[in-house]
């Protein structure tokens, strides 16, 4: 039985921006580590919206598309 919050959910492909922990399980890398990599000077994928960061996706895609290692 789907619930109405179920029914609103968006598809993690079809979001603009992702919460660290949806970043996370998306890409396989550490909640940790993507904290590390927004909290990065010039960071292409972080977006803030006060004192939230959230992660661009598509920039996000292509910053690990454009990485052969992330340190």
């Amino acid at each position: 039985m789907n619930t109405e919050m179920e029914m609103d959910r968006v598809p993690i492909q079809q979001k603009l921006t992702l919460t660290i922990r949806e970043a996370a399980e998306y890409s396989n890398i550490g909640i940790n580590k993507i904290d590390h990599m927004l909290r990065s000077p010039n960071c292409p994928f972080v977006l803030f919206v006060g004192k939230k960061k959230l992660v661009k996706r598509r920039e996000f895609e292509e910053f690990i598309r454009n990485k052969l290692v992330i340190l």
